[in-house]
Order: structure tokens, then C-alpha cells, then sequence
């Protein structure tokens, strides 16, 4: 990094005062090299190569040094001295045309904003130019900030000249949206990407300027500048001037953090060892500590994101501890919550405070929606994650969860060849037969048999695993393709139920396993739907497999068959038959067989006739429609 120097425009005239950014606006290539140093390297060897092209574009976020790297490459475009006349990058020595390019003020440096000159009359007046030499330069060089805002019209307008123009025209353009430039336009410049400076380059570059002002300056005051500045070297200089009139020509950490609205980097790390230990009480006692000292809630929030993050990159990338811009603080405890905080929960909280930060922004009360952030940090931090949640699920579905084990039977002291009884823990997917109702299947179904112990166990055990690999454990009946159709249904599934009703021939169904003929017209996609929806909607993993075999017909055959059925039997019922009979021209369009719920009582008390009825004849209460 070199030493920045005031540039000549940033000399105070007498009585004035020029601001920090302007004062110590780099002026030549080597000050470019705080985070630039890709783009200062290609621009190196093209000049030495004289490989300059005709058009540039810059791009970056705001307050890189867009608008200076222009100004700095025009010079470099139109340098000449007694001994050098040619375009070079080495500007140590000012040359005729560089101080009147760096104030913007030379005829042949033409600087256009954009922003306020967007139309096709702008650009026509550029090209009307563009074919007269330059006045003094070598080249004449236009500087168009803020060039994603010139309108369509304007963009086409300068396509030609752009990608033709004359020997002596050189062009350089600046933008922060580079997406909204047409692609026709990128691809006649060549494109240089400021990047973010990085925070400990800004921390340096302060710390230098502060040195040159003889301003008093603390690291860590500096550190939260450069934080603040996200990359940006002249948001950075801002706040530093903002923060030598807040201090009265002293930067202090306290004054930086009262002037930002931070919190303590030192209180933050507390408030996070706090919340990973699921202390609410302390953790809340400490937020409205830092609040009640001037803490935003919000930005309280950010910068326990800020530390979770840390934290979590720590953990993988141990040398990010020496990064400038980190306190002593942050460095010790990070590192030492990196080794003790689970990656899940580093992850869980992440998630959680990306999501509560803009609840606390947009809410009325946002100390109340932040302390409510806290709390369901603080309560998930010892949840389990996923993937141990499910493997103590299967360790108690399998019967080895120590609390949920039934107490076995007393066991004599010694070794294993005594007659006690052992208990095994039998997992099974369906109801004995003797049971009239099926279980809730929400939580598996263990029965308690006992066996003999010593030469009978292994027997038993391997009998166990046995069952439990026969027996998926389902959560809902699955036992038809009505069933299936019925589970679309309640899941709101109705193309999938129509495909299933239409083109599926059932051949062989049981817990996890489908075999299935499909119709030729069916999508093939079905099976996986199937396989996926069924996996969802009963909680274990489902086999579908098509076969040749023929199967059983589809539902929608059935119910037409059955439909066919009930109309046959409806018209050899004597009284349906003695209606048509009445009616020349009456026929039985449809049969409706009304569910009603029939006592015991009832059943005894029936009429002799309707007892003797024979299957499938019309009853009392059938509903036949005409």
C-alpha cells in the first residue's frame, strides 16, 4: 500500500475545507492498488504491450473509485514529459496534461453524466464531435458515469461509433448496475470489475490518512469504521470525517459506536454465548442493557448475524482470526465458540435471525420484536437437529431408547446362562387379528412378549429384526388403490387421483411395496409421482415397480361394472319392473344405495319379506331414480 498524498485539487483554498474523500482521492495507478490489483495488472501489460482498446467499462459498487480509476486512466491515456511522450501507467511525475485532468477540467477530457443527459440528442452530439482531432491530448477520451442510464435510443446511437471509432477517440464508462448496459454495448468495451475493497485494506488505508492528519485513532474504532463502510473506500472516509467532528479531532471506539448506533462487539459475543447456552434470562438482561445504552435493536440483530457467521467460518477456516478488522475479542471467544457450538445450530440460528431482522425493521416496536428473536433463539438452541431426531426415532421404533423401554424382569447376579425371562419389543405395521380397531399409527405399535433367556435369545433377536424389516410401521391405511385415491384426495392431489383411477391395474399392494400395470395412454411419470407422494403421505419409503401381469381392473372400471350391476338388478325387481311396465317409455337411469346405520333391534324386528330378500334385490330405503 503507498502512501496517499493530497492531490493538488484537494489543496485547501484559504478559508475552505475539503473532506477527506476528495483530499485523498488516489491520483496514479499505485494508489489504485488498495484492492485493485487485477485490474491495475492488466492495464500494466497492455500499455507496455500497446494493446489499448477503444472503449472501457468499469463496474463496481458505489464509492470503489469508478469515477477516479476514469480520470486516472485518461491521464495515463494523454501522459507526456520532456522525456516521456507515450501512454504509460507510470504517473510518478506529473505530466503536461495531468493536473487539469485530475481537476476535470481539460478540453479533451470530456466528462458526461449520464443520469442527467439520457437521450438520443446527448450521444448525437458526441458523434458529431468524435470526427475532430483533440485540441492538446493525445487522445480525446469521454467519461460517461452512470452509463446504464442512457435510454435505449441513446444506447443504439453510440453502438456504431463505438465499436469504429477514430484513431485519436477513446472511451471510458462508469456504472454500479451493469446488468441494465445492453450486451451490445458490453461486448465492444473491455470490462475492468472494481471490487469490494476488503476491511482490513480500508482499516490500513485509515489508519494511514489518520496518521497524515495527526489524528488520534483507535484500532478498533477504525475496525468498526471499515465494517461499516461495506467496501467502500469513500463511504469509509465519510464516516471517519463524521467521526473526527464527533470526537473533536479524537476517534474513539465509544464515540465511533455511539455515532454508528452499535452495540459493544464484546456485549454482542456475551449475548451469543448467552443464546447457545439457552439462558434467556441473561440474554434478554443483556439486550436491554445495550438498548437502554443507545443499541438499535436491528442492529443489535445484524451483528449477532455478523458473529453467528463468523463463528460458523471459524470453524473451517481457522486463519480467518487474523483478519484486521476483527477485535482481540472476537478473535479469542470466536475461535473458542467455533470448537464448542454444533454447526447445526450455527445454522439454525442463521436461519432464524435472517428471518427475525426484517420482523424487528418492520414492526412498531422493534426492541419487543427483537427480545422476541432472542427468545426463540435461546429455546432452539439445544433442539436436535433433523438428522438426530429421526435416529432417535428409529432407535425407539427398534426398542433401544432407554427411556421409553419397558422394565424387564428381575436378573439374577452373574453370568447369562440363568433361567430368567427377557422382554422383546416386537415393532409390527398392522393390528393383531383379534383387535377390532386399528391404531392411531401416528407412533409405532410395540407388543411385549416374553421368551426364554439363555439359548432361546438369539432366536428371538434375530426373529425380532426379522419382523421389523416384514412390518414397515405406517402411519395411515394403505391397503386398495381406493386407499391411494383417497389419500390424493384428502391431499389435494385430483390429477394424480385421476390418472390413478383411469390407467392403474393393482397386481400386488403391501406396507412399502406396489407392483402395478399401467394403461398405455398413462404418463410414465406416474410411478415416480406415485413412489414420491406415497413415501410423503405415509412416513416410510415406498418400492413402485410395473408388471406384466394383468392385474386387477381399474376403479373406474369397477365402479362402471358395479354400476351396470345395480342397474340389471334394478330392473328385475318386480316392482321397478310393474313401474316401467305403467310407464311406456320409463327407464332406470341410475341406482343410489343410501348408507344408513341399522341397530341390531331393527334387524330383529324386520318383516319376514325383507328378510328373505335375495342379494342384490332392490330394499326398502334403495333410492332408484328414472
Amino acid at each position: 500500500m503507498s502512501d496517499f498524498e493530497p492531490t493538488a485539487e484537494a489543496k485547501p483554498a484559504p478559508g475552505g475545507y475539503r473532506v477527506l474523500a476528495r483530499k485523498y482521492r488516489p491520483k496514479d495507478f499505485t494508489d489504485l492498488m488498495v484492492g485493485q490489483e487485477p485490474m491495475v495488472r492488466t492495464l500494466t501489460n497492455a500499455f507496455e504491450t500497446g494493446r489499448i482498446a477503444q472503449a472501457y467499462m468499469l463496474t463496481g459498487v458505489r464509492g470503489v473509485g469508478k469515477t477516479t480509476t476514469a480520470r486516472i486512466l485518461a491521464r495515463a491515456l494523454n501522459y507526456k514529459t520532456p522525456e516521456i511522450d507515450k501512454p504509460t501507467i507510470d504517473l510518478r511525475i506529473p505530466g503536461e496534461h495531468c493536473q487539469a485532468i485530475m481537476e476535470g477540467r481539460h478540453v479533451d477530457v470530456i466528462e458526461m453524466d449520464a443520469a442527467s443527459h439520457t437521450g438520443i440528442d446527448d450521444i448525437r452530439e458526441i458523434i458529431e464531435q468524435v470526427r475532430y482531432r483533440p485540441v492538446s491530448a493525445r487522445y480525446k477520451v469521454y467519461i460517461i458515469d452512470e452509463v446504464h442510464m442512457l435510454s435505449t435510443a441513446a444506447f443504439n446511437g453510440l453502438l456504431k461509433t463505438l465499436e469504429e471509432p477514430p484513431e485519436h477517440v477513446k472511451f471510458i464508462f462508469a456504472t454500479t448496475e451493469i446488468r441494465k448496459v445492453p450486451i451490445t454495448v458490453l461486448s465492444r468495451c473491455q470490462r475492468f470489475d472494481l471490487r469490494r475493497i476488503s476491511a482490513g485494506d480500508l482499516v490500513g488505508l485509515f489508519s494511514t490518512i489518520a496518521s497524515k492528519e495527526g489524528i488520534e485513532a483507535d484500532e478498533d474504532a477504525l475496525a468498526m469504521i471499515a465494517r461499516a463502510a461495506e467496501g467502500s473506500a469513500r463511504d469509509g472516509l465519510s464516516l471517519l470525517d463524521q467521526a473526527i467532528a464527533h470526537g473533536s479531532g479524537v476517534v474513539h471506539a465509544d464515540a465511533v459506536r455511539s455515532m454508528l448506533g452499535l452495540a459493544d462487539r464484546a456485549r454482542i459475543v456475551d449475548l451469543f454465548d448467552h443464546i447457545v447456552r439457552g439462558d434467556v434470562s441473561a440474554a434478554l438482561s443483556e439486550f436491554g442493557s445495550q438498548y437502554e445504552a443507545g443499541a438499535n435493536p436491528t442492529v443489535v440483530l445484524t451483528d449477532l448475524a455478523d458473529f453467528t457467521h463468523l463463528v460458523t467460518r471459524l470453524k473451517y477456516i481457522p486463519s480467518a482470526s487474523q483478519d484486521p478488522s476483527l477485535s482481540e475479542v472476537e478473535r479469542v471467544r470466536g475461535a473458542e465458540l467455533a470448537d464448542s457450538v454444533a454447526v447445526t445450530t450455527l445454522s439454525r440460528m442463521w436461519q432464524m435471525l435472517l428471518k427475525g431482522i426484517p420482523e424487528a425493521e418492520a414492526s412498531s416496536r422493534p426492541a419487543g420484536a427483537a427480545e422476541m428473536v432472542l427468545i426463540r433463539l435461546a429455546h432452539a438452541a439445544h433442539l436436535p437437529s433433523p438428522e438426530d431426531a429421526a435416529r432417535r426415532l428409529l432407535e425407539l421404533s427398534n426398542g433401544e431408547g432407554g427411556g421409553d423401554r419397558a422394565p424387564s424382569q428381575p436378573r439374577p447376579n452373574g453370568g447369562g446362562g440363568g433361567a430368567s425371562m427377557a422382554m422383546r419389543v416386537q415393532a409390527v405395521g398392522q393390528p393383531s387379528q383379534d383387535s377390532g380397531a386399528r391404531p392411531a399409527m401416528s407412533q409405532p405399535v410395540a407388543h411385549l412378549q416374553s421368551v426364554p433367556a439363555g439359548d432361546a435369545l438369539p432366536q428371538a433377536i434375530e426373529r425380532r429384526e426379522t419382523k421389523v424389516e416384514e412390518a414397515p410401521i405406517l402411519g395411515v391405511r394403505v391397503e386398495t388403490l381406493a386407499d391411494i385415491a383417497d389419500l390424493c384426495t384428502k391431499n389435494r392431489a385430483p390429477v394424480l387421483r385421476a390418472q390413478l383411477r383411469q390407467f392403474v391395474h393393482l397386481v400386488k399392494i403391501e406396507p412399502g411395496r406396489l407392483e402395478i400395470r399401467l394403461e398405455s395412454q398413462c404418463p410414465p411419470a406416474i410411478v415416480n409421482e406415485l413412489k414420491m407422494k406415497l413415501s410423503e403421505w405415509t412416513g416410510i419409503n415406498w418400492w413402485v415397480t410395473l408388471s406384466n401381469e394383468a392385474g386387477a381392473p381399474t376403479l373406474v372400471e369397477v365402479e362402471k361394472t358395479t354400476r351396470e350391476a345395480r342397474l340389471v338388478d334394478a330392473r328385475q325387481d318386480p316392482d321397478v319392473a310393474a313401474i316401467l311396465a305403467r310407464f311406456p317409455g320409463a327407464k332406470v337411469t341410475d341406482v343410489r344405495i343410501k348408507a344408513a346405520a341399522i341397530e341390531d333391534d331393527d334387524i330383529v324386528a324386520a318383516p319376514p319379506a325383507a328378510a328373505e330378500s335375495a342379494e342384490g334385490d332392490i330394499l326398502p330405503g334403495d333410492d332408484i331414480e328414472f
